[in-house]
C-alpha cells in the first residue's frame, strides 16, 4: 500500500514539472507576440495626505515594459482629468523614482506646461497622452511597420493594416530622437490653480538635448502655438528657490 502511495506521488510530481515545462516553453512565443518598449516603465501615484510624510503619499502602482501593456494600464486608470486636487501621475523608467534626490534626476530639471482650469476637461487627459507616448514608445512604431508595411504617407493619411488606435504610434516613433536616453519621466500635477504637465531629463546643462526636448514635445508634438512660450526649470533651482517662482534656465 505504502508503495503504490509513493508510486502515485511520483507520478503526481512527474505530471506538474511536464506542466510547468510546457508553461515555459510557451512563454517565449507570448513575450514575442508583444512590443517591447525601449525600456521598463513604473507608475507612480501621489495622494496628498498632509498627516503623512511626503514619500509615505508615493505609492508604486506597477511596471510595464510592452506597447500592449502601456495601453492596457491606460484604458484600466482613472483619467488624470478625474483625479482628485493634489493627486499627482508619474511615469518613470524603471529605476528612477519620481524625486528630485534620486541620483538620475538630481542633476536635471524639468520642462513645464501649465494649464488653465477651464482645460482640465478639454486639453489636459489628450497632454498628457501625448506627452507619455512620446516618452515611452520611441521604437513602437518600428515594429509595426516591419508587421504591416505600408507607403510612405502623408501625416494625416492611413497607413493601411494598421489599427486606428495604433496610428498615432507611427507619428510620435523617434519623438526624442538621439536624446531619449536624457529623458527620465513625466508627471502630471492636479491642482485646484492649475495643472501641471512636465518631462524630466537628466542633465539640465545639456543645453542642446534639453531644448531639442522641449522644443519637439511641446512646441511640435503637441501643437502649441509658436507664440506660447515655456520654461525649463533645474531640478536644484526649484528646490532652493526662496520664493513662489523658480528661475527659468531656457526657454523655446
Amino acid at each position: 500500500m505504502l508503495s503504490r502511495m509513493a508510486t502515485g506521488e511520483q507520478q503526481r510530481q512527474e505530471e506538474g514539472r511536464r506542466r510547468r515545462a510546457r508553461q515555459q516553453e510557451l512563454l517565449p512565443a507570448e513575450v514575442l507576440g508583444k512590443h517591447p518598449l525601449q525600456n521598463r516603465w513604473a507608475l507612480w501615484f501621489f495622494k496628498n495626505d498632509k498627516s503623512k510624510m511626503w514619500q509615505a503619499n508615493l505609492r508604486l502602482i506597477t511596471k510595464f515594459s510592452t506597447v500592449e501593456d502601456f495601453w492596457a494600464l491606460y484604458n484600466h486608470i482613472q483619467l488624470a482629468s478625474k483625479l482628485a486636487s493634489g493627486c499627482d501621475y508619474s511615469l518613470f523608467k524603471d529605476g528612477i523614482e519620481p524625486m528630485w534626490e534620486d541620483s538620475q534626476n538630481k542633476r536635471g530639471g524639468r520642462w513645464l506646461i501649465t494649464l488653465a482650469k477651464q482645460q482640465r476637461h478639454t486639453e489636459l487627459d489628450h497632454f498628457w497622452l501625448e506627452t507619455v507616448s512620446a516618452a515611452l514608445l520611441r521604437l513602437a512604431w518600428k515594429f509595426w511597420l516591419w508587421c504591416y508595411p505600408c507607403p510612405r504617407a502623408e501625416p494625416q493619411q492611413d497607413c493601411p493594416g494598421l489599427p486606428s488606435s495604433w496610428q498615432l504610434l507611427c507619428l510620435i516613433g523617434e519623438m526624442f530622437d538621439e536624446y531619449s536616453d536624457e529623458v527620465c519621466g513625466a508627471v502630471i500635477n492636479i491642482r485646484s490653480k492649475g495643472d501641471k504637465i512636465a518631462v524630466w531629463t537628466r542633465e539640465a546643462e545639456n543645453q542642446e538635448g534639453v531644448t531639442h526636448i522641449g522644443r519637439r514635445v511641446y512646441k511640435e508634438h503637441l501643437g502649441l502655438s509658436q507664440k506660447v512660450a515655456i520654461g525649463y526649470q533645474a531640478h536644484a533651482d526649484t528646490a532652493t528657490k526662496s520664493s513662489s517662482l523658480t528661475k527659468t534656465k531656457f526657454v523655446v
